[in-house]
């Protein structure tokens, strides 16, 4: 499950509305000036060039580590090669020197699914990325965009951020706009023919693809036909499929069936987003489940896939019942026994009661002296008639219901790619420690994974799966968006009870030549640039 978060303005709640109208975002461009006004704290001005020695370089391709320095100017990667080469670089007169010694020299890491985006002109530092190592966020994501996506981007080229920003075309913003409140049912054929005109609109802009997210309101009504429809038009314009799919818990492998149909019939590729086997029964079955994911690729399908590294997710309440009947007894009964103790459900937030964020569902059905089943009915309940009302109706919960080893064989799977499904502010930890987390834990301390194929996840095959060209590897040429970590101490610290802390070990961040993160903070660097998807290449536009 993903909380979705589009668009860079301030905390509206986990569930806010995907629609970004015209107005709002006329509006939000009048009032970059002013921030950017004389008195502002000025962005660090970028080196002409400097130089990296004594590093271990892990270079995003996935081979062994080496050896070696590099040396940045204007912004991009001039020359790397190991320290035993006769060619390698050296100090020129007056260049900065970095000694990297017992430090390992990665490219920035690259956030397939990404929320960093929410708040993003509040905090341009985006602290919660850059201190994970983090240089590029891909947002649009569950189905959720900032609408429309040239405004957004006219947002960020005004006031740019520390990070390298690239979006999708939500399915359920474009529905929302063909539809209107009237969702609750299938697409006619016009209205599938508008969202069709919206998304080429959207991909001329752009944007990266199509994103859904068919476990939530609206695209939960859809067809599979309406869904193939529009990715054959992404198809059409080079563009690509990622989807939260309709089911990660009950009906998963129905809805793997959905994905692999899709992908056959549009004819692109698609990625499924925060990959996950989040129900009691499923746990064991990742093998079985990827062995017909393998079985789809040799067939010609490009089927990949995000993972996030957490026994737990956060969405809403409401996700778990895909029948939206939320006064069913048994549908909540199941939920509770099945997908999410009621020890493990941890209320992330809560506007009707803010008091209750924090706690768990046991504990509040203790207090209320109920059961949870009647309580987490209540607590819905309570949250939809405060939104009736014009109240503060937002809820979201962080579930604890996945097992570690399913999560690390998703992980090893060669195609699957790092991601956070984070934000700069949300209640779970992975916006601020999935990075981290995986070098630290899967990697150093459990051996999970090699650490060369942990970075080649978070850098090289990220950026295949995502179409970028010149990200995510170290090479002459490529833009130096770049993380210096101590492997020895990587670690995230962010926790569901203290779910902002920073991780340990990530010494230096760069994007295009400029330190974004030193020293435990953000520096005021703000060199991130909006990535668009090439028109007609499939490739970015650098």
């Amino acid at each position: 499950m993903s909380e979705t978060k589009p668009g860079l303005g301030k905390r509206r709640g986990p569930r806010a509305d995907p629609r970004r109208r015209r107005e709002g975002w006329a509006l939000l461009l009048s009032a970059i000036p002013p921030l950017l006004s004389p008195g502002c704290a000025e962005s660090p001005a970028r080196p002409e060039s400097f130089l990296v020695r004594g590093a271990t370089i892990v270079d995003g391709n996935g081979g062994p580590a080496f050896a070696g320095s590099l040396r940045v100017a204007d912004g991009a990667i001039a020359a790397l090669s190991p320290d035993d080469d006769p060619g390698a670089p050296t100090p020129r007169e007056g260049e900065p020197v970095i000694d990297a010694a017992g430090l390992v020299l990665a490219p920035g890491f690259i956030d397939t699914h990404s929320h960093h985006d929410r708040g993003l002109l509040d905090e341009p530092g985006a602290l919660a990325a850059v201190s994970q190592g983090i240089t590029t966020i891909v947002v649009g994501q569950d189905g959720g965009s900032p609408f429309p996506a040239s405004e957004f981007f006219a947002a960020l080229e005004a006031a740019p951020a520390a990070v390298n920003v690239a979006a999708y075309a939500g399915h359920g913003t474009l529905r929302r706009q063909a539809m209107g409140d009237d969702f609750r049912r299938a697409a006619t054929g016009a209205e599938i023919a508008a969202m069709q005109a919206l998304l080429e609109t959207e991909l001329a802009s752009g944007v990266l693809g199509l994103s859904t997210g068919l476990e939530y309101d609206p695209g939960i009504y859809s067809t599979t036909g309406e869904v193939v429809a529009l990715a054959r038009t992404a198809a059409a314009r080079g563009g690509r499929y990622i989807s939260h799919m309709r089911s990660e818990d009950r009906a998963l492998h129905a809805a793997l069936d959905e994905t692999i149909e899709i992908a056959e019939r549009a004819r692109l590729p698609v990625q499924i987003s925060h990959f996950k086997l989040a129900a009691r029964e499923l746990w064991g079955q990742a093998p079985t489940i990827l062995s017909r994911l393998d079985s789809a690729r040799a067939r010609g399908l490009e089927i990949t896939a995000d993972v996030y590294p957490y026994e737990y997710w956060q969405s809403t309440m409401t996700v778990l019942f895909p029948e939206r009947d939320f006064a069913d007894r048994e549908a909540a009964r199941y939920a509770l026994e099945e997908l999410v103790a009621p020890e493990g459900m941890l209320i992330g937030r809560f506007g009707p009661d803010p008091a209750l964020e924090g706690k768990t569902l046991a504990e509040i059905a203790r207090e209320r002296g109920a059961d949870p089943v009647a309580t987490y009915l209540a607590l819905i309940a309570e949250s939809q008639a405060a939104r009736a009302e014009g109240r503060d109706g937002s809820e979201s919960i962080v579930a604890t219901s996945m097992n570690t080893d399913d999560i690390a064989t998703l992980l090893a799977w060669p195609h699957t790619n790092v991601s956070s499904d984070g934000g700069l502010r949300g209640a779970h930890p992975r916006g601020f420690g999935a990075y981290p987390r995986v070098l630290g834990r899967y990697v150093r301390e459990e051996g999970r994974l090699a650490l060369e194929e942990a970075v080649h996840k978070m850098t090289g095959l990220a950026a295949d799966h995502m179409g970028f060209a010149g990200r995510g590897r170290l090479r002459a040429g490529a833009a130096a968006d770049m993380v210096l970590f101590d492997p020895a101490t990587v670690i995230d610290r962010a926790t569901t009870a203290e779910p902002h802390r920073t991780a340990t070990g990530i010494e230096r961040v760069w994007v295009a030549g400029m330190v974004v993160y030193e020293g435990g903070a953000v520096t005021g660097a703000v060199p991130g640039r909006v990535l668009r998807r090439g028109a007609g290449q499939g490739g970015i536009v650098p």
